[in-house]
């Protein structure tokens, strides 16, 4: 069992991309999807505590529904009620187990 951003994931074909992190349990392996010096991917072996957080650059910062205000990052995830001062082209610091900042 392969897990990407601490989620099992069965599909062969899913997608991975830039800053995911790919964790195999069986053998405590943890590794992260960066860009190498010519722009491919290429996988970083990371310590376990690394293995919790996740960096993502912001990519739009608005007011919702009865004026909530929420991000949306690289990676597609909206988060709710983030910091007043996190502005896009920040970059944060996502914990995968509960997805907040």
């Amino acid at each position: 069992k392969i897990q990407v951003d601490g989620r099992v994931r069965t599909d062969v074909t899913f997608p991975t991309g830039f800053m995911d992190v790919i964790s195999v349990p069986l053998t405590d392996e943890h590794f992260r999807l960066m860009y190498d010096v010519k722009g491919r991917f290429s996988i970083e072996r990371i310590k376990p505590e690394a293995a919790t957080f996740k960096l993502c650059k912001v990519k739009r910062a608005q007011l919702g529904p009865q004026g909530v205000p929420f991000i949306g990052t690289h990676d597609g995830r909206t988060i709710r009620y983030p910091h007043p001062d996190i502005k896009v082209n920040d970059t944060v610091k996502v914990n995968l187990a509960s997805g907040k900042i």
